[in-house]
């Protein structure tokens, strides 16, 4: 049975939202990803409130089962730590709200996870990313693609979705037919031969 995880990258100018339909057998559909935006010139509770209204409409409309949000973690910029503890703070209000479990997954666990190296940079994610849900090319800005990574792997390191985090071994164990691998196992195997896999038209959600 698939689950729908709501994956939250935070930041007060731009906060992405991705949504995805994930399977027991790890493949992975998109459902909806938009990027929610403030003006850095505007009033701080002005900000969180147009970013919260962002955020109820999409967890409305598609009403996750799970949020999955990027854990705050410390570094150098301290007003950018802040506006990612606010609406971070504010997702979680809105996830209780709803009754809806919250998983605060950090930047190297959600690497690891897509690309199997825990230090991988934006570009490798949003190249995984893409591949993992088919589209033919890497939803922009990065914000947009990190969402969808933070919902995708949440199914997958959770097991929310009933099954496993896919590892290397596990894949070049699998059966040498294309046809026979799951959807996220044929990206992970065409993405460790540095190959694209077949893809379909991006959603229009990514054309916003």
């Amino acid at each position: 049975m698939a689950v729908r995880v709501l994956g939250i990258d935070p930041g007060l100018t731009r906060c992405g939202v991705g949504v995805v339909d994930v399977e027991g057998n790890r493949s992975a559909r998109l459902v909806d990803v938009t990027v929610l935006r403030s003006a850095p010139d505007l009033p701080l509770e002005q900000r969180l409130l147009l970013l919260s209204q962002g955020l109820e409409e999409m967890l409305d409309r598609h009403r996750p089962q799970f949020i999955a949000i990027e854990r705050v973690f410390a570094q150098h910029n301290v007003r950018t730590v802040m506006g990612t503890a606010q609406i971070s703070g504010v997702a979680l209000l809105l996830a209780a709200q709803r009754g809806l479990p919250v998983t605060l997954h950090t930047p190297s666990e959600v690497k690891a996870a897509i690309t199997g190296y825990g230090a991988a940079d934006k570009k490798q994610v949003g190249t995984m990313v893409a591949r993992i849900l088919g589209l033919t090319e890497i939803p922009k800005p990065a914000d947009a693609a990190d969402a969808l990574a933070l919902a995708i792997c949440h199914a997958w390191r959770t097991g929310a979705s009933g099954g496993t985090l896919p590892t290397v071994a596990s894949v070049k164990a699998a059966t040498v037919t294309t046809g026979a691998l799951t959807p996220a196992q044929r990206a992970w195997r065409a993405a460790e031969r540095g190959s694209a896999p077949e893809v379909s038209a991006v959603p229009r959600s990514l054309k916003r």
